[in-house]
């Protein structure tokens, strides 16, 4: 009977366990995810506010942003203090196809679709490269310019 016993609240704390850690949430970078909760929360934690973050909809729904790629967790809880969702939340890059141009140190960052690309400013991105190309050509033109006028001197 005792066995019966242990191996019973085994079960359950094995079945509790698994329920407590829901299904994984997954987020694309810079948008986000609704999230939908069983019972009314009064308090949410993001484990890591650096990879996610929440904002409450109304009591029972939240938005999900994922600001930075990883892994964290988001833990809901009731009025009294009950745990009612402990969910992964995973950030991952966009679907969409993102196209990197490096000159040296200068990196700009397009998005495109179908035929075209247009910018799409990531964190360390410089000045266009097309844009520097121009510089460096008007640059070159005004030392011909120059040179060309002192020898005509």
């Amino acid at each position: 009977m005792r066995h019966t016993t242990a191996l019973l609240a085994c079960i359950l704390l094995t079945a509790g366990a698994s329920q407590a850690r829901e299904a994984t949430v997954a987020v694309p970078l810079d948008e986000v995810r609704t999230l939908a909760f069983a019972r009314p929360i009064a308090t949410l934690y993001v484990g890591n506010p650096s990879i996610a973050d929440i904002t409450m909809i109304d009591k029972r729904h939240a938005f999900v942003l994922g600001k930075a790629f990883g892994a964290t967790n988001i833990v809901a809880l009731d009025a009294s203090g009950t745990e009612i969702s402990n969910q992964q939340v995973i950030v991952f890059g966009s679907s969409s196809a993102i196209v990197t141009l490096q000159r040296g140190a200068a990196k700009v960052t397009y998005s495109c679709a179908a035929s075209r690309c247009e910018p799409s400013p990531q964190p360390g991105d410089g000045k266009d490269p097309f844009d520097l190309n121009m510089d460096q050509i008007t640059k070159h033109q005004e030392l011909l310019s120059k040179t060309a006028s002192n020898s005509a001197q």
